[in-house]
């Protein structure tokens, strides 16, 4: 069976609403972007860094109850990565951190050599993992689709200059990538987000996908097709998680299309805008539904279908 690998971080999510209410429950970019890929029904391993504690079983429970298969590594955290989101009076969060990040160095369960490779957020910035992401990314790129999302966050990664390397670096490397306009207003500051876009599809990504909130996305292509979609109109529980959904329909749409595989990059270089524009209008159903509800809750096929 075809899979996809997920590099990155998985945590405790802890939610803290305006009106003093709490939560927790799994979250963590990557880890979100392979849940919302085994709820659509993909084969899908994540290759994480967790500790040994009851809130990595928690994290493998929520994981597994979708399908996503956790790979075991040599080495472990020495705890399982809290992050807190504050929620204002609209549920937009900003976010605080506790956590160390690093790969194994081997792992077990990894059968098969992945169609796609995502990664993103914190483990491809936070050091020592940053550099080991890059390193594993890099090795992959003859025979698996690369996909990112930089999906930023400036409480944990200090400046946008320090930041601005590793994303550079990773957009270099990858086929697909998706980014938010607010990571692109800390990026570069002033510059038009389709400017980036195009600049970036310059620079090796077949496509690059630019979200815009309640605005929809917009789309470059190294073929020269430019287009938006807009996103429907909900009401917003929270954003959390959003982005993450957005990106596992992203994946998943490519999928279907026949686009993935490191053997169909010269295909996805030539998308068309009419599969483009078909793949992100699913892509924007299943956001919409996820910030409908709260937390990181992406929705499954059968709620799309």
């Amino acid at each position: 069976m075809e899979r996809a690998l997920v590099i990155g971080e998985a945590l405790v999510d802890v939610v803290e609403r305006a009106d003093g209410t709490r939560d927790e429950h799994p979250g963590g970019s990557p880890a979100n972007v392979a849940l919302g890929l085994g709820r659509l029904g993909r084969a899908v391993d994540l290759l994480t860094w967790l500790g040994t504690d009851a809130a990595a079983d928690t994290v493998k429970r929520h994981l597994e109850a979708s399908h996503v298969r956790v790979l075991t590594g040599d080495r472990t955290a020495s705890r399982t990565p809290v992050a807190t989101a504050h929620l204002d009076a609209h549920g937009v969060a900003t976010y605080e951190f506790d956590l160390e990040w690093d790969l194994p160095a081997s792992w077990d369960g990894e059968e098969a050599v992945p169609l796609v490779v995502h990664t993103g957020s914190i483990a491809a910035v936070l050091e020592p993992g940053g550099t080991r992401v890059a390193h594993e990314m890099s090795r992959r790129q003859e025979t698996s689709t690369l996909t990112y999302d930089p999906n930023l966050r400036p409480a944990l990664m200090g400046s946008s200059a320090h930041a601005l390397p590793y994303v550079e670096a990773m957009v270099r490397l990858a086929d697909v990538v998706k980014v938010s306009d607010e990571d692109l207003a800390w990026l570069h500051p002033g510059v038009a987000p389709a400017e980036i876009a195009e600049e970036w599809t310059r620079r090796g990504p077949a496509l690059v996908v630019v979200t815009h909130g309640g605005e929809g996305a917009f789309a470059a292509t190294s073929a020269g097709a430019r287009l938006h979609v807009a996103a429907p109109r909900v009401t917003v529980a929270d954003t959390v998680g959003a982005g993450d959904s957005f990106m596992g329909g992203l994946i998943d749409g490519l999928w279907s299309a026949g686009l993935l595989g490191a053997d169909r990059r010269e295909q996805l270089h030539d998308v068309d805008a009419a599969t483009v524009e078909a793949v992100l209008t699913r892509c924007a159903r299943i956001a919409a539904i996820t910030v409908s509800r709260a937390g990181a809750n992406p929705p499954r096929s059968d709620e799309l279908d």
